[in-house]
């Protein structure tokens, strides 16, 4: 398999992470949707990142949908969402709060950095950022009650989403504000597999 796409991404971080936590045989093929459009475009039109080609040459994007092929492809022991309905439900919870907070911190990453200034809508910027301080409240707030040290896709991606945050809108997102958060990101960065795929 072959996974397209910059590890500045939260979303492709968050794939290739959890492919080398399915002990999944891949090669990183790093292409930016901006700086190597064209030759992103070669692999999927759509240019969307993350892209994963099969070994059969089929072409996967959207990271929620490349992990679910995977996590069924996965044997039982390494699948990193639960079994029983009642506690997938709960990782399913934290899972869209963190693929919340990506989406809000992305953003606001674009309207600084593709808008000039003088057309940045600050309103718009205001309830983003709120959405932002919302979904990560609310993730703290379940952190602070978990049990347990095992990685799953909820608490990689939670990690994989702060980490992002703290690398790009650290202004908008205080780190002492989300205690549980931090010290959550700081293990899991330190786990083997985060380190072999670091934000760049």
């Amino acid at each position: 398999m072959k996974l397209i796409g910059m590890l500045d991404s939260p979303y492709v971080r968050r794939v290739a992470i959890s492919l080398d936590l399915y002990g999944v045989d891949f090669t990183h093929e790093a292409l930016s949707v901006f700086s190597t459009y064209t030759e992103f475009a070669q692999i999927n039109p759509v240019v969307k990142a993350p892209t994963l080609v099969l070994d059969d040459g089929t072409v996967l994007m959207d990271s929620s949908l490349i992990l679910d092929y995977l996590e069924t492809l996965a044997p039982a022991d390494k699948k990193l969402l639960p079994p029983s309905p009642a506690a997938r439900a709960r990782d399913l919870q934290l899972l869209g709060l963190a693929l919340a907070a990506c989406e809000k911190s992305v953003q606001i990453v674009y309207e600084h950095n593709l808008r000039p200034a003088e057309k940045q809508h600050a309103p718009w910027l205001d309830r983003v950022s709120g959405q932002l301080l919302a979904a990560f409240g609310l993730l703290d707030k379940h952190l602070g009650q978990a049990a347990g040290n095992a990685i799953s896709q909820a608490s990689l991606t939670a990690a994989v989403a702060w980490s992002f945050s703290q690398f790009t809108v650290p202004s908008v997102v205080k780190a002492d504000a989300f205690a549980n958060l931090q010290r959550h990101a700081e293990q899991l960065e330190q786990h083997p597999a985060f380190k072999r795929y670091p934000i760049e």
